[in-house]
């Protein structure tokens, strides 16, 4: 099986790609600096093309979308989530997730593959406790996308499913999160693997708990 890997870096990326590489999959794992792996930086339209060129027409079995950023974490309503942290975070948060699917879709339609979302329970618009508004509003985003791809793409027998990983210990959620990068991964391989097309459009914790959309 051949996985690719956006962010695969650090943290949750970086552990998907160990674990997937040591159950004997094929991994292509990326970067927005090489990082001693393959360079991409999904905010950068032409980053994702060259990216896609380089495949050339390589099956892809499993694209996760996992690259993201938070930047507005902590932030104040009177005096933070300035302008240009909109642009900057939709653009890894969303518009990267969009330009990545649709440069592999010849990659995943040669494989009938699946495409798998990290996107948050923070996108969840009937649990709205406030703040971070930036960042839930880009994670809501890419989850409305991957729920509309869920529709576009069943005729092309790709399965396409939005995941909450989970309060992860990792630089984005810090030391004080609820659970580890190898818990947090593990159970996503387990959702990952059990994503077919009789479950496509799927928003779930990396537990597999249905989330509130």
């Amino acid at each position: 099986m051949h996985v690719v890997i956006t962010g695969a870096n650090r943290g949750i990326g970086a552990k998907m790609a160990e674990n997937y590489a040591a159950r004997g999959d094929q991994v292509t794992g990326t970067a927005r600096s090489d990082a001693g792996l393959t360079k991409l930086d999904v905010t950068d339209p032409a980053s994702v093309e060259r990216f896609a060129t380089g495949l050339q027409d390589k099956p892809i079995n499993l694209l996760i979308c996992n690259a993201g950023v938070y930047l507005d974490k902590g932030h104040a309503l009177e005096s933070g989530y300035g302008p240009e942290l909109w642009g900057e975070t939709l653009a890894a948060n969303v518009t990267g997730v969009f330009l990545t699917i649709k440069h592999l879709l010849p990659n995943l339609r040669a494989a009938k593959g699946k495409i798998a979302i990290i996107s948050s329970i923070m996108a969840s618009s009937e649990r709205a406790p406030g703040g971070s508004y930036i960042y839930r509003a880009s994670k809501a985003a890419v989850l409305n996308l991957g729920r509309n791809l869920a529709v576009d793409l069943q005729g092309d027998g790709i399965a396409v499913g939005i995941y909450h990983p989970g309060w992860v210990q990792t630089d984005m959620g810090s030391a004080a999160a609820d659970i580890t990068v190898e818990e947090s991964v593990a159970g996503l391989v387990q959702r990952f693997d059990a994503l077919g097309m009789e479950t496509t459009g799927v928003f779930e914790t990396y537990a597999g708990q249905a989330l509130p959309f």
